[in-house]
């Protein structure tokens, strides 16, 4: 995500933060324009979703989702109440868990309800963790499709892996796969992937897609038609990123994956804590600033 869209969604959230005896908290009806919902009846879709959540998360629904009434102003100087909801940021996190992730505001939600502290430079550090791992898990599911597709026209698992790793091969200029595990110090026992940057991530991802869509479309069946036509995409690939100087085999290594998941994971721990102070401190009225 670009860091000017970033600063952009910040400020937006970050205006639209409320506190009451010392408890942070978002509306309902403010968020709804913030993840870009026009129609309030199907954001509430989405807020039941997140109660159901809350509730199999084994926490207090009442503590993170309370009710309360909102004056505003109808013309000629009178107002009238309307129905609104006070939410934690526990609240908000799995609100945004139920929208769509490749939506700008939406990604930047989960994050930003996800950290304990608002500054800037945490959240985009987490987005940028978030999206590595999206990625990540993005790839694992195109080599499986992959997979399934050769095993399909008579390609075992040792066929796969050999095709596999001529790609590799194409894609890092000459490194194989062994050769990658080494210079990037990876585990013997734990998938090259796992240690990636988040563009070389998406770089495999991008070749297994087309591979896969080839072999489908061109009806390919044998191993070297297969594996020439995967070599091609690789190399394809590896063209559009060294046409603008990026060499993938000469990135630093990723942090291992695993570890940036089971953080982001222990983070999202941490937000049902604040919920049973929202609760006590019985939010009702027009929310202050």
């Amino acid at each position: 995500m670009k860091k000017e869209i970033i600063t952009r969604l910040h400020k937006s959230f970050e205006q639209h933060a409320h506190e009451r005896d010392g408890v942070e908290y978002w509306t309902a009806r403010e968020l709804q324009g913030l993840l870009g919902y026009t129609d309030w009846r199907n954001f509430l879709q989405v807020v039941e979703k997140a109660k159901m959540a809350c509730q199999n998360a084994k926490q207090p629904v009442a503590d993170h989702f309370v009710d309360v009434n909102k004056m505003v102003e109808i013309g000629s100087g009178t107002s009238r109440g309307i129905d609104d909801i006070a939410l934690t940021r526990y609240a908000c996190y799995l609100i945004a868990q139920n929208g769509d992730p490749r939506k700008d505001a939406i990604a930047f939600a989960m994050t930003y309800f996800a950290v304990q502290t608002r500054r800037q430079e945490l959240i985009e550090q987490r987005l940028a963790e978030f999206e590595r791992v999206r990625a990540r898990e993005k790839l694992t599911l195109s080599q499986k499709e992959l997979a399934g597709v050769l095993f399909e026209r008579g390609i075992d698992s040792q066929g796969f892996a050999r095709i596999q790793s001529k790609g590799d091969a194409a894609l890092f200029g000459g490194f194989t796969t062994g050769d990658m595990k080494k210079k990037l110090a990876v585990p013997g026992n734990r998938p090259l992937a796992d240690f990636l940057p988040t563009i070389t991530i998406k770089a495999k991802d991008f070749a297994n897609e087309v591979t896969n869509l080839q072999v489908k479309q061109q009806d390919l069946r044998d191993e070297p038609g297969i594996s020439r036509e995967h070599v091609k995409n690789n190399q394809d690939v590896r063209k559009i990123l060294t046409d603008r100087n990026i060499r993938l085999e000469s990135l630093p290594p990723g942090e291992d994956v695993k570890k940036v998941e089971r953080r982001l994971k222990s983070e999202e721990k941490k937000l049902p804590k604040q919920g049973k102070a929202l609760a006590r401190s019985k939010t009702s009225g027009k929310p202050d600033k």
